[in-house]
């Protein structure tokens, strides 16, 4: 059985990024980027897809988070298209109805190769502590561009902003799990086209 991990490094005048992920792993990490509340949430989505993953980043982030967010995003999303490789055999679709507390997450996901975004979130809160909640949307937008995957997020409800995002990062992790599950009964890439979007 073929291994499914992908590593890389990722520099720029904004951001130095280096990490490894693993599709089959046990949801092991180590995640540094600087933000603990980023870090939160990144070591939430790798546990609960069952992913390792290492990351290390260092950016600007005395002038703002946007880039580091972003820019991870960026790295975990051609890490996890990496490491599916040529997408034969997953089951491909994915998602998740994922509870936390008060707070509900809807997740949906696609990894046919069409990169798109649909990210709606009930809760109105802005920050959590310094870190602006708005830049999650451009780390989401991010992370299915590269990975070549079709997101959709809905947080219909929940008032307390730590749970709604929980469950938005938990709920992710859970649908990514079951798109990039291995099936043993799909022949190929699983697409009545016969090869994957973008390839």
């Amino acid at each position: 059985m073929n291994t499914r991990k992908a590593e890389w490094t990722r520099e720029t005048t904004e951001t130095q990024i280096e990490a490894s992920l693993n599709l089959d792993g046990s949801g092991t990490y180590s995640i540094d980027t600087g933000i603990p509340f980023f870090n939160h949430m990144l070591e939430l989505m790798t546990k609960h897809a069952l992913f390792d993953c290492t990351l290390k980043a260092t950016g600007d982030l005395p002038v703002d988070y946007h880039h580091t967010v972003e820019d991870v995003g960026i790295v975990l999303g051609k890490l996890v298209s990496d490491a599916l490789g040529d997408r034969k055999g997953i089951a491909r679709y994915g998602y998740s109805l994922l509870p936390m507390d008060d707070a509900l997450a809807q997740v949906a996901i696609d990894l046919g190769g069409r990169p798109y975004l649909v990210y709606k979130v009930t809760n109105r809160k802005r920050k959590i502590r310094d870190f602006d909640l708005h830049i999650i949307e451009h780390f989401f937008r991010s992370f299915c561009d590269q990975a070549r995957m079709n997101l959709h997020i809905i947080q219909p409800y929940g008032d307390d902003v730590h749970h709604a995002y929980e469950a938005i990062f938990k709920g992710v992790a859970r649908a990514l799990y079951m798109a990039c599950a291995r099936d043993a009964r799909v022949q190929g890439v699983p697409s009545s086209k016969g090869r994957v979007e973008g390839t």
